[in-house]
Parts: C-alpha cells; sequence; structure tokens
C-alpha cells in the first residue's frame, strides 16, 4: 500500500552541517522520508523529502523558518514537480536486495523471487515508504550492532521512535521475543503494523502512538532500547533513558552524524551509561551504550 498520490514534489534545501538536524526534522513535518547528499567539495549537505503538494504547507513553513532562525541562516526552499510514476521508480532502482550485518537481508515488495541471500532473516518492506527501509546508515548501523547484542537474549525490548518498524521487526525475528514500538506520528505507527502483519511478526511487535518517554505507557525496565532518533533529543532524552534501562541493559543510539556521537555519548555518560561500541556507517554513527549491574540471563 502506498501512502502517496499525484501530483507529488520534492522539497530540499542545502544547508551546513551543523544545520543538518534541524532542517531534517523540519521537512519531516510534511514528508515521509527525507534523503541526505553531501558534496564534497563545499561540506554542504542537500536535504529533499517528497510529498504530495501541499502536504501539511501550513507545518512545513513553520518549521523551516524555526530551523532558519535558530541556526542564523535563510535558507530558501526549492520545490520541484515529481511524476509519482518516476518517483516510484527511482526509489524502486534505489532500494534493492541488501544484506545488512551476518544475520539480515532488508528486501523490497517490489522485489520478486527468493532472496539471493538465502540463510538470513529477511525484512520486507514497501518500497514506496521509504523511511526506515534500510538503506540509510542509521538503520543498517543499529542492525549491525544487534546482532552481538541479541546473544545476551534481552527479554524486555522497546524501539522508540520506530518509523517503519524494521528495527523492531528484527529483534522480533531475531529472538522471538515481545517488542513495544512506539513512534510519535500516527502513520508511523500503522505502517509498523502492516509490516509487523507482513512480515509474520504481527503477535510479538506492539505499535503503540506515544511521545517518547513521555507516555505512561512506556516504562522500564528494558533489557534493550533501540532509539534511531536526532541527536538533540537523545541528548535531552538520556535521562529517561538511563532511569528506564535495566541494570545491565543496553542501549542502541541513531540517528547522528559522526560528529555528533561526541556530544551524544557524553550526555548518556553524565547519567551513568557506558560506551560499549561505536558501529560508524558512512557518515553515521550508531553508540552501543550499556548500563552497569547484572541482568537476567536465559538457562542454557
Amino acid at each position: 500500500m502506498l501512502r502517496h498520490t499525484t501530483p507529488l514534489e520534492t522539497v530540499a534545501v542545502t544547508v551546513p552541517e551543523e544545520a543538518l538536524e534541524a532542517f531534517e526534522a523540519a521537512l519531516l513535518t510534511a514528508c515521509d522520508t527525507v534523503g541526505f547528499f553531501l558534496d564534497e567539495d563545499t561540506g554542504l549537505w542537500r536535504l529533499e523529502g517528497v510529498r504530495p503538494v501541499g502536504t501539511r504547507e501550513a507545518e512545513l513553513v513553520a518549521a523551516i523558518a524555526m530551523a532558519n532562525l535558530v541556526n542564523g541562516l535563510d535558507v530558501p526552499v526549492e520545490r520541484e514537480p515529481t511524476e509519482a510514476d518516476g518517483w516510484l521508480a527511482r526509489t524502486y532502482e534505489s532500494f534493492p536486495e541488501q544484506p545488512i550485518g551476518q544475520r539480515f537481508v532488508v528486501r523490497g515488495t517490489h522485489l520478486g523471487g527468493a532472496p539471493r541471500t538465502p540463510g538470513r532473516i529477511t525484512l520486507t518492506l514497501n518500497a514506496g515508504v521509504a523511511f526506515g527501509s534500510g538503506e540509510h546508515g542509521s538503520t543498517r548501523g543499529c542492525l549491525v550492532a544487534f546482532e552481538s547484542v541479541a546473544r545476551r537474549r534481552p527479554r524486555r525490548i522497546l524501539d522508540l521512535g520506530t518509523g517503519s518498524g524494521i528495527l523492531a521487526m528484527g529483534a522480533a525475528a531475531l529472538l522471538h521475543r515481545p517488542v513495544l514500538a512506539t513512534d510519535i506520528d500516527p502513520w508511523s505507527v500503522r505502517v509498523t503494523r502492516e509490516n509487523a502483519a507482513a512480515n509474520g511478526v504481527a503477535r510479538l511487535v506492539r505499535a503503540k502512538l506515544a511521545n517518547g518517554w513521555l507516555d505512561p505507557a512506556v516504562r522500564g525496565p528494558f533489557d534493550l532500547v533501540f532509539a534511531n532518533i536526532l541527536a538533540r533529543p537523545l541528548c535531552r532524552m538520556a535521562k529517561h533513558l538511563a532511569a528506564n534501562l535495566a541494570p545491565g541493559g543496553t542501549a542502541i543510539l541513531a540517528g547522528l552524524l559522526a560528529t555528533q556521537a561526541r556530544w551524544v555519548l557524553a550526555a548518556h555518560r553524565r547519567q551513568g551509561l557506558y560506551l560499549e561500541r561505536l558501529v560508524p556507517q558512512g557518515n553515521w554513527t550508531t553508540i552501543v551504550l550499556r548500563k552497569r549491574g547484572s541482568t537476567v540471563r536465559d538457562t542454557p
């Protein structure tokens, strides 16, 4: 099922790295997916989002204005028509079968036949809903990090800001454990439910609309927390994460550039968490943190 209907448009901005996070969040107020492109010569980033023309226009204008104000910029918004068929064809072309780590392969629903990399857990997603489809370095980093964390057999698992549900589905499929998948966006919750059903893990993945740690239903202790969000929100939530992580528990944090990892890590170290591993994926970095103490293990 596709959310997009014609006519579509591409909305784009070109910004310096330090403003990337703010403008990504601004575009996401109106676009389901945002792509990142680095100009190696200038060091500037181009962000592109696709949306049905006019969708959440007032929210987009206000968010772009706020991003400009916060960063002291006056970045213009570029808009151009995007044919639905052409956009979908480009999406399909850019979403081939993707082996990730040693255990997973991500495939679009448009791909026929059996996976070219058998023996892995296959996560199937609709390429027409591209966010969280596995091609982004943050998503890939989380799945790679999770493979080693999975050996601890975490029992209580939270995917905070689930997006497409790909991380929740990967955890459920590999561990056969229930996963709570939350997001502030109702569309993401709906997509996660649909994806979980299509991948045969609907009974294990509980998708819930929730505003992060502010929702009373999102309470620990959790043995594993995925949070593939953005750097600044991760820093703001560090105290809540530490409070809701079980002794010996693990947090996999992503959605941050390599240059942002140091201050995200510092915010969580101040809350008593310690670094276990960094997982670089291109310009992006995934942080694996642990809480001191011991946790219950499965008996062999």
